[in-house]
């Protein structure tokens, strides 16, 4: 498009009729009037965190599932109407929300506390003072008058990765030094074996509690958005079968209902730009085929420089579709890369954590199989389109420095 027609294509773009009713309700922040299929799991979390509405100190608790099983969600709809009994009646209750992958925010313990402390009120500088005083500084914030706090750290198992698990001891343990308030956390993972690899002594001092979320089935994912697509498209728009695809690649996908959600979303878009006046089946596949290219890449941008290295292994060692490895195939081909990318090679203990990592994440995919008295061993293949393959290795090539030959 010539850059002076720009003009002429935004006007005429306003002029267009919006397939959308309201989009936000297709939007994974998006906080419905009522949550489908999580009654069990709202009435567990309202139950362990009740008791902060009598100033008294709820259990911490870890909340574990899968990507796009509703976790964090149903985490902020009991949180919210915690809040608002709490104000109702004027209950000193703060309840404080910190994403652990944000950047700048949480992803050193200096920054989380510091954060924490700001919510007080507390003016602390972005670096400069010791650890030990900003947790006085916060400390003291809370303490000034009697509340009970309660934090929520989502991606959790993200923050212990880059802080070590310290920081959760120093949270918990700082109710014992408190004369008017208390704190009580609630962690929200993906890796329901997070809290197994804790420190004992600071799994003593937690004592959680545990809700955890399984995967929706098709058909709750088809109720979810049957129930969301009605709010957020204007009417007749959805055709024949949209809701059904949408939710058969979602729960093919781990049951992952943000997956559902930006499907939709996304073969809504796909629709309006082609100028339909309806949502075809085509237009999912082709929101389908834009979603998978953009995570896959997105997560394998972000990926440290170590998991990067055994992801290009991986990839090195799988010419064809669905092909199997085994770990000590990668292992060997890895310490060859960090050789020649000037990377400190891991232990075979660690990549297997890191496998299993990215296992968890989607990209590839692991069976434990037996080889009698020799031990075990794990089948690796990757998990990811065929088709993207060649976009994943030349992004790891970039990231690594690799040149061919």
């Amino acid at each position: 498009m010539a850059q002076r027609g720009l003009s002429i294509f935004f006007e005429n773009f306003l002029k267009k009729q919006s397939l959308f009713a309201n989009k936000k309700a297709i939007q994974t922040t998006y906080m419905p009037e009522s949550i489908s299929h999580r009654d069990s799991q709202i009435q567990q979390l309202a139950n362990i965190l009740a008791p902060s509405l009598k100033l008294e100190t709820p259990s911490n608790v870890f909340v574990y599932g899968k990507t796009g099983t509703g976790k964090t969600l149903c985490v902020k709809y009991v949180s919210e109407q915690i809040s608002q009994v709490a104000k109702k009646q004027e209950i000193p209750v703060k309840i404080l929300y910190i994403n652990c992958k944000m950047k700048k925010i949480a992803d050193t313990e200096y920054r989380l506390i510091a954060q924490l402390a700001r919510e007080f009120g507390k003016a602390i500088p972005a670096t400069g003072l010791p650890t030990d005083e900003v947790y006085k500084a916060f400390f003291n914030a809370i303490d000034g008058q009697r509340q009970s706090v309660i934090i929520v750290l989502d991606e959790i198992d993200q923050l212990i990765k880059k802080s070590g698990d310290e920081i959760l001891y120093n949270l918990t343990r700082a109710n014992s030094e408190f004369n008017n308030s208390h704190i009580s956390i609630v962690g929200i993972s993906n890796d329901l074996l997070f809290a197994d690899n804790l420190d004992p002594r600071i799994k003593s001092s937690l004592s959680e509690e545990e809700v955890t979320f399984a995967p929706y089935n098709a058909v709750q994912l088809q109720q979810i958005l049957k129930q969301r697509g009605k709010e957020a498209f204007k009417e007749n728009v959805l055709g024949e079968g949209t809701i059904e695809k949408c939710s058969a690649f979602a729960a093919w996908e781990h049951g992952d209902a943000r997956r559902a959600l930006d499907l939709l979303r996304v073969a809504g878009e796909v629709a309006e730009r082609e100028g339909s006046q309806t949502v075809e089946i085509t237009h999912v596949d082709q929101a389908e085929e834009k979603l998978e290219k953009e995570r896959v890449l997105e997560i394998t941008a972000t990926q440290p420089r170590q998991t990067q290295t055994l992801l290009y292994s991986i990839v090195a060692l799988s010419p064809k579709e669905n092909q199997t490895i085994f770990t000590g195939e990668v292992y060997e081909i890895y310490k060859k890369l960090c050789f020649k990318t000037n990377i400190r090679p891991l232990t075979i203990r660690r990549i297997s954590d890191i496998i299993a990592e990215l296992d968890m994440q989607g990209i590839i995919s692991t069976r434990t199989i037996s080889k009698g008295r020799y031990g075990r061993t794990r089948e690796i293949s990757l998990s990811i389109p065929h088709h993207l393959k060649g976009n994943m290795e030349k992004l790891l090539k970039e990231a690594l420095e690799i040149q061919d030959g």
